[in-house]
Formats: C-alpha cells, structure tokens, sequence
C-alpha cells in the first residue's frame, strides 16, 4: 500500500469488502510499517435487535474480537461531530509529530 493513513469506519455491520480492505492495510502495517497509521471507528449505533440479522451481529462480534486478538483497538463515536473532533485530535498528533503542514 502507498497510503500514508488508513481510516475505516464501522456502525451495525462489517462487510466483506470493509473487512478485507482492513486486514489488506492492516497486514501491510505490520510487514511494511505502511500506511503508517491505522484507525478505526465503530458509531455507538443503537440497533433494533430484532430487525438485525443474527449473522451480521455474529460478524461484527466476530470482527472486533479479532482486532483486539490482534492487538489493534478501535475507538467509537457517537455522532458526525464526534468522529471529526477525534479525527481531528488523531490528525493533529501525526501533523505535529511528522512535522507536516497542511
């Protein structure tokens, strides 16, 4: 991967797609040290459990089980605002670490 940062974002369900993209960036990370960064945001979405697919919530359990066997843990937001205030703490932190300028 030639990225610098990896964001994925998550809510009710993790997709085939989303997951293999994180594990794609993820194994990179841990190879290569590329992207540098690796985030990921889970909303604290309230759900109707009884409109969920028992699959998709065994998916996502099953999902973040594996990040945390992997030693990757995820923040969670709350809202819109909520998301861009901690990207924008996380942000600041590379920017001054890196010295970057935007």
């Amino acid at each position: 991967l030639r990225s610098e940062i990896f964001i994925s974002l998550f809510a009710t369900k993790v997709g085939k797609y989303s997951e293999d993209e994180f594990q794609q960036a993820y194994g990179s990370f841990l190879k290569n040290g590329k992207p540098e960064f690796v985030y990921t945001f889970f909303k604290n979405a309230q759900i109707n459990v009884s409109e969920m697919d028992v699959e998709t919530l065994a998916n996502l359990q099953r999902f973040k089980d594996y990040l945390g066997e992997e030693g990757h843990f995820p923040n969670y937001f709350d809202n819109p605002k909520d998301l861009v205030s901690q990207l924008r703490i996380q942000l600041q932190k590379i920017i001054d670490e890196k010295r970057w300028t935007y």
